[in-house]
């Protein structure tokens, strides 16, 4: 829903990866892109303390949440493949569907890889904020991070690849 009401505006860039690939790809300035990423940042972490308001929890908590094991990373690195692909692939095929195809990914995402899809450096970074079950500990963002890097940029490069540009 948020890419369908945001998308005309902004492109719906919720996600620093795919900013990133959009900045790469040409579509956006990279002056924009650290605004982007800044906004995206700032509306992870806000997201947090919202969701611990409204739950009556200590607004700023830290994850104890260990999770940093390589088989997690490999999860973050398939999820961010899969997720810039579909948006890489569906743009240049039926780009009107992007809010759903991006919706259904992400939902099976959650079920097929070992770390529930984060997909998103600032969803990884302000989930290390949580001590809720969705948490993740401080010490488990670099793999995480480096995952979604990997598959980022693995989709770009395999995109270019299969539609041969």
């Amino acid at each position: 829903m948020l890419i369908l009401i945001f998308g005309p505006i902004s492109g719906a860039h919720f996600n620093p990866i795919v900013s990133g690939v959009s900045t790469w790809r040409g579509q956006i300035p990279s002056r924009r892109l650290v605004a982007y990423v800044l906004a995206q940042l700032c509306g992870a972490f806000a997201g947090i303390v919202i969701a611990h308001a409204m739950f009556e929890l200590p607004l700023l908590q830290v994850s104890t949440h260990v999770r940093p094991t390589v088989g997690e990373g490999l999860g973050e690195a398939v999820a961010t493949f899969g997720l810039v692909l579909v948006i890489l692939m569906t743009l240049k095929h039926r780009a009107e569907a992007i809010p759903l195809a991006v919706a259904a990914f992400i939902t099976s995402a959650y079920w097929f890889t070992s770390s529930t899809s984060f997909a998103n450096p600032a969803v990884t970074v302000a989930r290390a904020m949580t001590n809720t079950f969705a948490g993740i500990s401080p010490e488990s963002v670099p793999p995480f991070l480096l995952g979604e890097l990997i598959g980022g940029t693995s989709a770009v490069v395999f995109a270019r690849w299969i539609l041969q540009r």
